[in-house]
């Protein structure tokens, strides 16, 4: 997708998904009077029931707070300690009326079970002076912090990746809520890379967050969430956690598929089919469009016109990408063939200015799609684009959310009022067209209609 022109993606913005609908997460701020205390939303578990700290056990002493030590500890080693943890957060932790209290003196809490990649929503609350931070898979940190400590360089705000040397740490704005008022974390850990919106503003996008323990290697694959302290009470409430499973893919046609003449695209080992294929790469049957190696557009080496193509996607947050048909390898191919959108419509990234034919799975520039029917974040979509002629239809999970005939959707003009020559085409290669995301395919599947 592009912003008129094309300045939709700055920088390099990639994973891994995730997340509920923005009308979901709307729907369930911190302070919202719907829902319930500590009730989660839809598809949400509530790792706090507001009444006790079941689920939770405290954090081991150091040297043992670091996961990397911890793994060393033989069982009943291990055992020993977590029970003079638990002990420590049962006398500084406590359930008051449907709050999470921390009485300034013990240690972290720790969630008792571990995980890998997921949604999280959290209320927080400090007083003044307060300083504390949310670790992912047991690494520092997601920040919470008085503005005020300005010694420390809190003016930049709450919500960045604190402890990250290379890849940012702030925030991109300040979104924090005075001290003493309740603040909501959304937060999206997809591989490496999290995502951070605080009170409905996006501060964190898409950001990899490094591993403090051990600086030489990526971040944990899973581990426990970790609600951190500085020696000064702290409030949690209503947190929920919404668990992204990790696939690979399969890329297998179905019985009725191959009775029906549908050809394999991607063959789950390499780009074999594929041209232009820089910053694509094969991992776990999966087809990654990885833009920090290029990521720019992979075409199929075999010229189609009509056609049913079949694939399935996994979008990261914000992520922005497209299906080109009947597209040249050289040029733009919304103009010069045609797009079709992949995009996570609801990103607070687009807020605001995104026109009707710019929403997922509309024909660039030309007909607008009926939005709503995209899954949450870091789920997999499965969609099919079906060109017959001058007739375009596009089913998204299951859903028609395009079907028009192009000549009269550009009839006397365009959507947005541009040249579009490449309407007009009768074939050219199918693509992905890449846009500087990071975005997940896998079972890329077509039939030729051609005669």
């Amino acid at each position: 997708m592009r912003r008129q022109t094309r300045q939709l993606s700055t920088g390099i913005i990639v994973v891994s998904i995730l997340t509920v609908l923005l009308g979901v997460w709307t729907a369930r701020a911190a302070d919202t009077p719907q829902r319930p205390l500590n009730q989660p939303p839809e598809g949400f578990t509530a790792l706090f029931n507001g009444k006790d700290l079941s689920g939770w056990k405290g954090l081991l002493k150091g040297p043992y707070d670091n996961p990397a030590k911890r793994a060393t500890l033989a069982a009943d080693e291990r055992a020993k300690l977590q029970e003079e943890a638990d002990k420590d957060m049962q006398a500084h932790w406590k359930a008051e009326d449907g709050v999470l209290v921390f009485d300034g003196k013990g240690r972290s809490l720790c969630t008792a079970k571990d995980y890998g990649d997921f949604e999280m929503l959290v209320d927080w609350k400090i007083l003044k002076g307060g300083d504390s931070g949310i670790y992912l898979r047991g690494s520092p940190q997601v920040q919470i912090w008085d503005l005020a400590n300005k010694g420390v360089g809190a003016e930049v705000g709450s919500g960045g990746l604190y402890n990250n040397q290379k890849n940012p740490s702030k925030p991109s704005k300040v979104a924090d809520k005075p001290v003493g008022e309740w603040n909501t974390f959304r937060i999206i850990m997809i591989g490496p890379r999290v995502t951070v919106m605080l009170n409905d503003e996006l501060v964190v996008d898409n950001v990899i967050m490094e591993n403090y323990w051990e600086r030489d290697k990526p971040i944990y694959p899973t581990g426990q969430i970790e609600l951190q302290n500085h020696g000064n009470f702290l409030y949690f409430r209503n947190i929920y956690i919404r668990e992204i499973p990790r696939e690979k893919g399969t890329n297998q046609l179905t019985a009725a598929e191959k009775q029906e003449g549908f050809t394999q695209l991607f063959n789950g080992t390499d780009l074999t089919g594929w041209t232009n294929t820089q910053g694509y790469n094969v991992s776990d049957g999966l087809l990654i469009i990885n833009p920090s190696q290029g990521g720019g557009n992979l075409y199929t080496a075999q010229e189609y016109g009509d056609f049913i193509f079949r694939f399935e996607f996994r979008l990261t947050p914000g992520a922005n990408n497209g299906v080109g048909i009947r597209v040249p390898t050289s040029g733009d191919g919304a103009y010069q063939g045609m797009e079709i959108q992949i995009l996570d419509e609801d990103s607070p990234r687009y807020r605001g200015w995104l026109k009707d034919y710019q929403h997922h799975g509309s024909i660039y520039g030309v007909v607008p799609a009926k939005p709503g029917y995209l899954k949450p974040v870091g789920l997999w979509n499965s969609e099919e684009i079906t060109a017959k002629g001058k007739q375009i239809t596009v089913k998204l999970n299951g859903t028609t959310i395009v079907d028009a005939d192009i000549e009269k959707a550009s009839t006397p003009k365009t959507l947005d009022g541009n040249e579009h020559p490449g309407l007009k085409n009768t074939k050219g290669r199918i693509g992905f067209l890449g846009h500087g995301d990071y975005l997940e395919l896998r079972n890329i599947r077509v039939k030729s209609l051609d005669k």
